[in-house]
């Protein structure tokens, strides 16, 4: 793969398959929580404030003394001194106010927890970048990008919180996450628990590392949920790749292409793996957003949208031809729904943020996701899962290699029952689930399962079209909640 192909991976949401070893769906976990127009944010903003505390850029070395201004917001309304709590966003890869303003659970239930809500930007993305601009000019500036690093940041910043907020010190704090920041909620919970009483770990993939699940079940979720939504249609979709593949082989093959799917530029022979990729990458984010009521999250889309796609993806015995007209509708749901697009851009890019350099970088070095497809269990292209070739690509990149094993030694794999007091929250509909944590490990290591849910479905604003098995799945997470609450102030006091 040449280089300017990998840069397009890096500075695109659109994962190259050609690549064998960045999946569209490891670049999936990275975009989900990005707005596709940098300007999309919700209309109605919640009210906070927006603070900086003063971080150091290694917590872990002492040969520098170097800092940044870490990012973070403040709600209080609800607020206690007097029996409250503290609600803690472990932000994971993108802007933080973004992800305040999309996890409305939290600030659904600050009344009746009586919780001070904080979210914490992760370094790197945002505006918490430890070099400014030059944050991603030098891969050595990125040598501070890890887990360990933001959760060290968390602690530090709690820590501050409860010196400079008079009636915070004596409070408890619980960690919430959904995504990436669900696994740094789970992961902040095992490494720092004198800091917070319990974590919400909301669709967090903390197994999808090494050979801990099959490197194919991400996948095979993705199709299940579009066999389940049509009968034909993931069917469709797997046949499409070879219709695909005999359209272009002519140069009158890619022009009838390039008119079928209205693309923006004209299709050549060197396009056609990154088409694929394109379309595979589509049908793998409608899996993660394949939410009960019409939504804004990474594009403007109807309720249950699989089921509107699969609307057109009936028939899979069909002529080339058609079954690309029919592919092409299907499209059309996920990227012009609003009906305001003239053409599809197979290369757009779905934000400009630096969020995606970020996560291309956390990508080649600790976040290590093994996935494959055979085109069997599955309705994709078979792929094997190809860590020599990820290696080289991120060394050609960044002039570093993956280390597969370390997110493994470093939190404990399946190995983690010796913690308590950490939710894990998956929906039947994620693919991510396939990487999570889906039965209850200990009495305090408990799996919430949520049946009809997408992708933190639970840490979602409230809806009236909300399914019963979400509405369950929260008011479980509360009785936790409550419950870790209840037991802190117990012990403190006895204490006293």
């Amino acid at each position: 793969m040449g280089r300017r192909a990998l840069l397009l991976l890096l500075l695109s949401f659109l994962a190259p398959w050609a690549t064998k070893a960045l999946r569209p769906a490891l670049r999936a976990l990275g975009s989900l929580h990005l707005p596709t127009n940098p300007t999309s944010l919700p209309a109605v903003a919640k009210n906070y404030s927006v603070l900086y505390f003063q971080q150091k850029v290694d917590h872990f070395g002492f040969n520098t003394v170097k800092t940044f201004n870490q990012r973070y917001l403040v709600a209080d309304k609800y607020w206690k001194k007097n029996g409250g709590s503290i609600l803690f966003y472990t932000g994971n890869e993108g802007d933080i106010i973004w992800f305040c303003n999309n996890t409305g659970f939290m600030w659904d239930v600050a009344e009746e927890l009586k919780a001070m809500l904080v979210f914490a930007e992760h370094r790197y993305y945002g505006e918490s970048l430890p070099f400014g601009d030059n944050s991603f000019k030098d891969s050595r500036h990125l040598n501070f990008l890890t887990s360990e690093q933001a959760l060290a940041d968390f602690a530090e910043l709690i820590k501050h919180l409860k010196r400079t907020i008079p009636g915070a010190e004596n409070q408890p704090v619980i960690a919430i996450g959904g995504s990436y920041g669900g696994m740094l909620a789970a992961w902040f919970r095992m490494k720092y628990p004198h800091m917070a009483v319990g974590a919400l770990a909301a669709s967090a993939p903390i197994w999808q590392f090494e050979d801990l699940v099959p490197c194919g079940v991400f996948m095979k979720i993705v199709t299940t949920d579009f066999r389940k939504s049509g009968p034909y249609c993931s069917e469709s979709i797997r046949r499409s790749w070879d219709a695909i593949n005999r359209l272009s082989n002519t140069g009158s093959g890619l022009q009838w292409l390039t008119g079928a799917l209205h693309l923006c530029s004209p299709l050549t022979s060197q396009d056609i793996q990154h088409l694929k990729d394109w379309i595979s990458e589509t049908w793998v984010n409608l899996a993660m957003v394949d939410y009960p009521y019409a939504s804004n999250f990474l594009q403007p889309l109807p309720a249950w949208p699989i089921k509107v796609v699969c609307q057109y993806l009936k028939n899979p015995n069909v002529s080339d031809s058609l079954l690309l007209q029919n592919i092409f509708q299907a499209l059309n749901v996920y990227y012009n729904y609003s009906g305001q697009v003239k053409c599809l851009n197979i290369s757009e890019t779905a934000t400009g943020s630096l969020g995606t350099l970020g996560w291309s970088y956390q990508a080649c070095t600790e976040v290590v996701m093994p996935f494959c497809t055979n085109g069997v269990d599955d309705m994709f292209e078979p792929h094997s899962w190809n860590l020599k070739e990820l290696s080289d690509e991120c060394f050609e990149q960044w002039g570093v290699r993956p280390r597969p094993s370390w997110i493994t030694t470093m939190y404990g794999g399946k190995n983690i029952s010796s913690h308590t007091n950490i939710v894990f929250s998956n929906g039947e509909l994620d693919p991510w689930s396939g990487g999570g944590v889906t039965k209850d490990i200990t009495d305090t290591l408990v799996a919430v399962t949520i049946s009809e849910g997408a992708h933190h479905l639970d840490l979602r604003a409230k809806n009236a079209l909300d399914p019963t098995s979400v509405l369950l799945a929260r008011a479980l997470e509360v009785r936790h909640m409550k419950n870790w609450i209840r037991d802190f102030y117990d012990r403190a006091g006895k204490q006293h």
